[in-house]
């Protein structure tokens, strides 16, 4: 990058191909972990994704900021010699992609917004959704980790089981897939959370919507998991607001691939055909 950061990413499929599609992965802090939805479309398009910067193997120290995200989706971009794309957002994902269209909207052939990005006071429904999903020792125990000053591995394990289990459909599956996810999705960049999360509240991406609108390509579209606990009203009404088609997955949660990979398979492939014009 231009400023000396080394960012890993992975192709898939035939590159000479236009336009390309880019998956953007969620956290904020989190490496990459679409791979499998790169394989659901890689032989429609093809597919990059990569390591944010500060995570995975995108080792980099600093402060983190949303324009410093966007500015890295656009080097690569011109790295890729791809001059329009199809963005795949997932969860934190969403928000990055959203921001990139406000800022260059020119470079978006198409845009799927998948579990995201919420906006409004959805907080409030989430956190009791979640909690209701949750023991009361369960709870407790999330709490404690979480106000530790130092975790061991095993403790950071636990917290982020215990974080992120309630967002599957499936409680008992939930925690297998919450328990592999959370030894595999390492390292967490926990400054890199704070310090996008902190932006994201100072500017939300609420204020932006109608500016959004009108610069949002004409195939764009939202896709979520019915059982997400972050409510599923708050996507309806960001549909509303935008003007474009939301998707229900039913029986699936915050990664709905996981839990109804045939579903989510076939809306990706139709977006993706439509996008292409495969």
């Amino acid at each position: 990058m231009t400023d000396g950061a080394r960012l890993r990413w992975v192709a898939l499929g035939d590159t000479a191909r236009r336009p390309a599609v880019v998956l953007l992965h969620g956290g904020p802090g989190l490496p990459d972990y679409l791979g499998e939805v790169a394989h659901m479309i890689a032989d429609l398009a093809p597919v990059y994704r990569y390591d944010q910067r500060g995570t995975g193997r995108s080792p980099w120290r600093g402060a983190h900021s949303l324009a410093r995200h966007v500015g890295d989706l656009t080097e690569l971009l011109n790295a890729w010699d791809v001059p329009e794309a199809v963005l795949i957002g997932h969860s934190y994902g969403t928000d990055l992609a959203s921001r990139f269209c406000l800022r260059h909207s020119g470079r978006v052939a198409a845009m799927l917004l998948m579990c995201g990005p919420f906006v409004g006071d959805w907080h409030t429904g989430y956190r009791a959704e979640r909690d209701l999903r949750m023991s009361a020792a369960q709870r407790a125990r999330l709490r404690a980790l979480k106000e530790m000053p130092r975790r061991t591995e095993e403790q950071e394990v636990e917290l982020l089981t215990l974080a992120w289990f309630t967002d599957h459909s499936d409680p008992e599956r939930g925690r297998q897939r919450a328990a592999w996810s959370a030894r595999r999705r390492r390292p967490v960049n926990w400054s890199m959370n704070s310090d996008l999360g902190a932006e994201g509240r100072a500017d939300p991406l609420d204020a932006h919507l109608a500016e959004l609108r009108a610069l949002l390509p004409a195939r764009t579209g939202l896709l979520g998991g019915a059982d997400d606990p972050r409510p599923m009203s708050a996507l309806d009404a960001l549909a509303a607001r935008l003007g474009v088609p939301l998707t229900r997955i039913e029986g699936a949660g915050h990664e709905p691939w996981l839990e109804q990979p045939d579903a989510v398979r076939t809306r990706l492939r139709r977006f993706v055909r439509d996008a292409v014009g495969a």
